[in-house]
């Protein structure tokens, strides 16, 4: 089961430069895959056609095996429950931290009662339920992008679109957000732009470099040297 990208191409509204140029690719589940490239380069665009948020002007996405945007509504509301994209910058609803994790769930055909207990219940099974209670408006940073990610997490996607998940994260909290990523991989694919050397290493069963508009696949290996020689470049150039 996979996203599958055929022959994309995007631009945004006004400009004249493709952002992406006939891009192939196939994201399938029980898989980890990293995306690197310089600031610009078209990481998120390429998240936000995968995860079914921009339709591109040319070529297909096939939600397995299903050309989704030919797709009647219900049809595709079914398929693109299945796939979760996280924002870099949290984008968390008014309220508390419950509400907030228990949306998603409620949406889904929960009761607010059970969506609640089993918002408690994963939050507690991570060591978290002191966030539970406070206000979003509260939240640190760290706090607040950990929050958006256990939101989506909760709802075991089948794949999940994971923007600079460690941006904000402090060393005590990555070790849970790593212990989530490794949790979900049982049972989803999951995709992670990063500009993280040693996540990328860590992490990558495939390793994809965006630039220029086009992707490359790329050993493990190569993508750590590449990083960090663009590392060292920058640098030097500070």
């Amino acid at each position: 089961m996979s996203i599958r990208l055929k022959n994309i191409w995007f631009r945004y509204p006004g400009m004249d430069k493709w952002v992406l140029e006939n891009i192939s690719y196939e994201f399938k589940e029980k898989n980890i895959y990293v995306i690197v490239g310089p600031n610009g380069s078209g990481k998120t665009t390429l998240f936000k056609i995968a995860s079914l948020i921009y339709k591109p002007l040319k070529g297909s996405v096939f939600t397995w095996d299903r050309d989704f945007w030919r797709l009647k509504d219900k049809e595709a509301l079914i398929l693109r429950r299945k796939i979760v994209y996280v924002h870099e910058k949290p984008v968390l609803l008014h309220g508390s931290v419950l509400c907030n994790i228990a949306y998603g769930l409620m949406i889904r055909g929960y009761s607010k009662e059970d969506a609640f207990r089993k918002a408690r219940d994963y939050m507690n099974e991570l060591g978290l339920t002191y966030l539970l209670d406070k206000n979003v408006n509260m939240l640190s940073a760290g706090e607040a992008q950990l929050v958006s990610l256990v939101r989506a997490l909760i709802l075991e996607p089948r794949m999940i679109f994971l923007d600079e998940p460690l941006a904000h994260i402090d060393i005590e909290k990555r070790k849970i957000v790593l212990d989530l990523i490794y949790r979900l991989k049982e049972g989803a694919g999951i995709a992670i732009a990063t500009h993280d050397i040693y996540l990328a290493y860590m992490l990558a069963d495939e390793a994809i470099l965006v630039e220029n508009g086009k992707i490359k696949i790329m050993e493990r290996e190569d993508l750590f040297h590449n990083m960090m020689l663009r590392h060292k470049q920058l640098n030097t150039l500070v």
